[in-house]
């Protein structure tokens, strides 16, 4: 009978890991299970590229399954996104073509409308308009859902710079929205 991993904490899991192979396959099935879709969509937004996201998603879990520690007391998600991230400037760093913004797909279900798949777009277009650490603070915070402290040990500054960089980011979306706004309002008055 297979075990529901669901009530371990991730430190249990964690340690599970460093136990027999069919434990720590199970416990770390169950840590991508958590995971995955967080740090997929981490890596897609950042690089902004599906085909080379998926190779650093893959390789982030293939680090984290090799590297992790019994003694691992820190976030599991925090830790993965500092693996990814260093992943993702390495990717920038070699300067690879990408995937123009156009081709991004933002995750959206069936009934969305086109209005919500319009907005969601003009959100991902204005995240490329931001600096890279105002854009990964966004991301992290906003997609990932992680406290400002945690954004801080991955991004390796302050709170108080997180929190400042994700207020202004914040501001800045808000003014592309809003003048996208304007324009759609007067090509709309223009149009009838």
């Amino acid at each position: 009978m297979k075990k529901n991993l669901s009530i371990y904490t991730d430190k249990e899991l964690v340690s599970m890991m460093q136990g027999d192979r069919r434990s720590s396959e199970a416990a770390f099935t169950e840590i991508y299970d958590r995971y995955s879709v967080r740090l997929n969509a981490y890596c897609r937004t950042i690089l902004n590229n599906r085909a080379l996201a998926e190779d650093v998603f893959q390789e982030t879990l293939m680090k984290f399954y090799q590297n992790v520690r019994h003694d691992f007391s820190g976030s599991i998600i925090g830790y993965l996104i500092t693996i990814a991230r260093n992943l993702c400037l390495n990717q920038k760093r070699d300067a690879r073509p990408t995937v123009p913004l156009e081709d991004f797909d933002f995750p959206t279900n069936e009934h969305t409308q086109y209005e919500d798949k319009e907005m969601a777009d003009i959100v991902m277009m204005s995240l490329e308009l931001l600096d890279p650490v105002s854009k990964e603070v966004m991301v992290l915070r906003t997609f990932n859902d992680l406290p400002y402290e945690e954004i801080a040990e991955i991004l390796t500054i302050t709170s108080a710079r997180a929190r400042y960089l994700a207020f202004n980011a914040k501001n800045k979306i808000r003014q592309i929205i809003a003048e996208y706004s304007k324009e759609s309002v007067i090509q709309k008055s223009e149009n009838n």
